[in-house]
């Protein structure tokens, strides 16, 4: 995909980084803060029940963090987000993401995962005003879009898309729409479709913390 950011360091870009407060979030915010003190991070949660803000005690009173609460899903209030800080770049990672939660209410992840990064693209386009030199959309996604894999095999970047959820299929739909906006705008974009993830502060509705849990608490 078009990818105009210039690969020198950048010194006091503003970035946006949505779902801060979740489990891969929090820990994407942590690094940026600490890696880059010339940087503005802004993290934008919703702050539901996978956002928790305990997470990012150690670096809440950082100068260069910002924490805003909002919901992407809300174009107006995205709007205004990006023309008070006039972002640089965008870490795109606030999603619904539990499959089960999807079959239950499949709306909802129609509108966070595919209104929502909507809003975020329509913002970037307009505040960039197709003036992409060094700015950069990063919409993370996941490996669910291609399906089952079966007993054997991998997926790759070509591998087609497959989704049979309402959780991945609402991904695969962002993920079309990111390279939508790359190919008729030219909004410089990368996906990425990373497997399952695991580890610290992960919210216990996912097998590993779950497992990891019952068995502190002598459940079965």
């Amino acid at each position: 995909m078009k990818n105009k950011m210039n690969k020198t360091k950048l010194e006091n870009c503003k970035i946006l980084i949505t779902g801060g407060a979740g489990f891969i979030g929090s820990h994407v915010v942590r690094l940026f803060v600490n890696k880059y003190p010339n940087y503005e991070i802004i993290n934008l949660d919703k702050l539901t029940y996978a956002g928790n803000l305990e997470n990012l005690k150690d670096i809440e009173d950082k100068p260069n963090y910002t924490l805003v609460k909002g919901d992407i899903v809300d174009g107006e209030f995205v709007q205004e987000l990006f023309e008070e800080h006039k972002f640089d770049g965008v870490i795109h990672l606030a999603a619904e993401s539990h499959v089960d939660r999807s079959i239950s209410n499949p709306m909802e992840f129609i509108q966070t995962n595919i209104v929502g990064t909507v809003n975020l693209l329509n913002a970037a386009k307009a505040i960039w005003k197709d003036n992409f030199e060094n700015k950069l959309f990063y919409h993370i996604s996941s490996d669910e879009v291609y399906g089952s894999l079966g007993k054997e095999g991998l997926f790759t970047e070509e591998t087609a898309y497959d989704p049979h959820s309402p959780y991945s299929a609402s991904k695969a739909s962002s993920d079309h729409l990111v390279r939508a906006y790359n190919d008729t705008f030219g909004l410089p974009s990368v996906i990425s479709n990373c497997s399952n993830n695991y580890g610290q502060n992960q919210f216990p509705e996912k097998l590993i913390p779950l497992f990891i849990n019952n068995i502190i608490n002598n459940k079965p």
